[in-house]
């Protein structure tokens, strides 16, 4: 499953955030990935991003107020989605939002790195009983292992992704060791979320076996946000897409190092022995004789080599000619 994540790119407006999904809607991303803010839910007056923010926001609380849209915005946002063939995905960061993502009609959720040990929120959600993909980037394996276990002992299908909180995310950061831990500890499907702001990690991470790409996306790095300069640009994520589903034809393909389909080519590619110069007959051949030339099957194999060393030639050889068993002496 890759998820393109749109997150704030949509820096508040309809307009940007609708033209996100046509955009990515022709790139074959499986599902596009939102926010769900409500400031006064998730937020206070002593929030450490209480600053001044950008040109528009005095304050990070503003920031989240202005991220923030009406449940008919959401809903006809989903219903864009819908029409364009992409699963709407949406994180919470409040309980509220979780009951205004149900009134939207999610089929599963996202829970973000910083969510991981708000236990209330994931009681929130595992009543809804639905899919939930968890985000591993602030915890540690102890926290890790209780929101896991919270899931599954209520039998919600739970996803882990390793993730990074770096933003953006250099490659010793990238935790790729990560992947086949998380499949080994949690028997459950995994994936990785990246923040690297390039195509690289999320290839890497394919071909280490994960099954969910999530990575945020943007028109154009420059543009205002948190998120975009380790966002991917939509002009790239096309060929990410394209990489990924090479990578899981190349595992579901496993190839046998026996040689068994390669006859065909190591007739033409492999040499066979011959002499680099004339030979008398009654020359004992040396290994400053030889030469080995396309194709293999004219004569002794090259491999062969030393077999021939130290041999007597039964006849005349010219330059170039190939050597055969029947040109030495036993």
């Amino acid at each position: 499953m890759i998820i393109a994540e749109i997150a704030q790119a949509h820096d508040g407006s309809l307009g940007i955030l609708h033209s996100y999904i046509n955009a990515l809607a022709e790139t074959g991303v499986d599902a596009i990935k939102f926010q769900t803010h409500i400031a006064n839910a998730e937020s206070s007056e002593y929030e450490p991003f209480r600053i001044k923010f950008s040109y528009e926001d005095a304050t990070r609380y503003d920031y989240w107020k202005r991220m923030e849209f009406t449940l008919e915005q959401w809903q006809n946002i989903k219903k864009h989605c819908d029409d364009a063939g992409v699963e709407f995905i949406s994180s919470p960061f409040s309980n509220a939002a979780v009951d205004l993502l149900e009134k939207v009609g999610v089929n599963r959720y996202k829970i973000g790195s910083g969510e991981v040990n708000n236990l209330l929120l994931l009681e929130k959600i595992a009543l809804t009983k639905k899919p939930v993909i968890l985000s591993s980037g602030m915890s540690s394996w102890e926290e890790l292992d209780e929101a896991v276990h919270f899931f599954k002992s209520k039998n919600i299908n739970v996803s882990v992704l390793q993730c990074t909180s770096a933003y953006p995310a250099t490659p010793e950061q990238w935790g790729l060791n990560i992947i086949p831990e998380l499949k080994q500890r949690y028997k459950t499907m995994v994936g990785y979320s990246d923040h690297s702001g390039d195509i690289f990690a999320c290839l890497a991470a394919a071909a280490l076996g994960a099954e969910i790409l999530e990575f945020h996306v943007v028109f154009d790095k420059k543009m205002f946000g948190p998120d975009a300069v380790a966002s991917i640009e939509i002009k790239d994520i096309k060929k990410l897409v394209e990489g990924v589903k090479h990578v899981r034809r190349a595992l579901a393909n496993p190839v046998v190092k026996d040689g068994s389909d390669m006859h065909g080519m190591k007739n033409i590619f492999e040499k066979s022995l011959s002499i680099n110069q004339a030979l008398a007959k009654g020359v004992i051949l040396q290994f400053e004789h030889l030469e080995a030339k396309k194709p293999r099957g004219y004569g002794i194999i090259a491999s062969k080599f030393k077999e021939v060393l130290g041999k007597r030639l039964k006849t005349d050889k010219q330059q170039w000619d190939f050597l055969e068993e029947k040109d030495m002496e036993a």
